[in-house]
């Protein structure tokens, strides 16, 4: 099973980071999905509206777990900016998120000091993938999906996927902030 999971990365790993060029002929944006919230609220992607949004599907019990505190460095630099980090627990992957979800905040908060903000546990892969994740795959093509956990999505204030990144890419790498610096800079007011 580990090599199997470490040929994926591999193969994920040469796909990414990607910049999105591929158009959704709906005219489907990210905005059009909600995911829900530990506690059962829904969190709609349209509340961003106006921001940068980076989604990624995350697993506390994964070798990239400490992705976790990259992501929160990021969102105390780029919060006040107007950088979303939403985190999207999943345990699609090895059954490597095995806390409910009303512990996962908490054991996040406590190991790696996060505070931006994470769904209910959500399937991210597959038919019985959310809606985000299947618009996703449909609209950016098959490399474009999650491999495993630590996928990354960066969506524009407009709803678009401006660049995905696979799961060896850390958060803070250059070739991820620097996509966040130029998303950022085009915002208005910046």
């Amino acid at each position: 099973m580990k090599r199997i999971a470490a040929v994926l990365l591999l193969l994920a790993g040469s796909f990414g980071p990607a910049i999105a060029e591929a158009g959704d002929a709906s005219g489907a944006t990210a905005h059009d999905f909600s995911f829900e919230m530990p506690h059962g609220d829904p969190l709609s992607l349209r509340d961003f509206s106006g921001k940068a949004v980076l989604i990624v599907n995350t697993a506390t019990e994964c070798g990239f777990s400490g992705q976790l505190s990259g992501l929160q460095q990021l969102h105390e630099t780029y919060a006040d900016r107007g950088l979303v980090v939403l985190g999207v627990p999943s345990n699609d992957f090895g059954g490597q998120e095995p806390r409910a979800d009303g512990d996962i905040a908490k054991f996040c908060a406590a190991k790696y000091g996060t505070a931006f903000p994470l769904t209910a546990k959500t399937s991210v892969k597959g038919k019985g993938a959310h809606p985000f994740y299947q618009w996703v795959a449909d609209t950016m093509g098959v490399a474009a999906r999650p491999y495993w956990n630590f996928h990354k999505y960066l969506i524009g204030p407009d709803g678009r996927i401006v660049a995905w990144f696979s799961t060896p890419t850390s958060p803070t790498s250059r070739k991820v902030t620097a996509e966040i610096e130029r998303v950022l800079d085009a915002l208005p007011g910046s």
